[in-house]
């Protein structure tokens, strides 16, 4: 099965991270979570419990995902997009910085009208690639199994951006970079940020707002 779509040109390294578990905690208490390198197994499940415990505490309050990630897992981002259709309160979604590939597909899977990038954020959209071997049966079942996971993702961002199937399929060929200006022309987001309000909520207004 396709496990993860293609990573940006994010660098990690051994030293300590700075977005430590207190801060993640402290934005978490404002209803707001962050998607911060590649989407993996065990940070898509702390997004998946995250979204429907705080969607179990405040069911009409919004939820704001922030993203800046070279992609990743892709049956963690498509439950990730089933869990944020299922919580009864909207979900907004910012690009930081980088959105790409399973980035960019939460990015557009936001509740619609409220989908934002930051004015110098990226975002790549790229079909994915997954390593196909063994017997020739074994390669025909994961070459099926690819090609419904393909369709599947494809689809949803088509009707997530409005664009035709066809021109996601095209598009998605080779790496698609896409300014913030752009990405708003193709539908990925609602807005480019331009005020510190729509950004950081207040006590009165939660999530990311028009």
């Amino acid at each position: 099965m396709m496990r993860a779509m293609h990573r940006g040109p994010m660098t990690h390294d051994s030293k300590s991270p700075m977005f430590t578990w207190r801060a993640r905690e402290q934005l978490f208490a404002r209803r707001i979570l962050v998607l911060d390198g590649p989407l993996d197994d065990d940070n898509g499940t702390l997004l998946i419990t995250q979204l429907l415990t705080l969607g179990a505490q405040s069911p009409e309050a919004g939820i704001s995902l922030w993203i800046h990630s070279p992609g990743g897992s892709v049956p963690s981002m498509l439950a990730i997009r089933d869990v944020m259709r299922l919580v009864p309160c909207e979900v907004s979604t910012l690009a930081l910085g980088l959105a790409c590939s399973a980035g960019q597909f939460l990015l557009s899977s936001g509740t619609p009208g409220k989908r934002y990038a930051l004015p110098h954020a990226r975002v790549l959209m790229h079909q994915g690639s997954a390593g196909i071997g063994g017997s020739a049966v074994e390669v025909e079942v994961q070459a099926d199994d690819l090609r419904y996971t393909v369709d599947t993702v494809l689809g949803l961002i088509s009707a997530d951006t409005g664009q035709p199937f066809d021109r996601v399929y095209e598009d998605s060929l080779h790496d698609r970079w896409f300014t913030a200006p752009q990405a708003l022309e193709y539908g990925f987001i609602d807005h480019i940020v331009e005020s510190f309000d729509q950004v950081v909520p207040n006590r009165h207004r939660i999530g990311i707002t028009a």
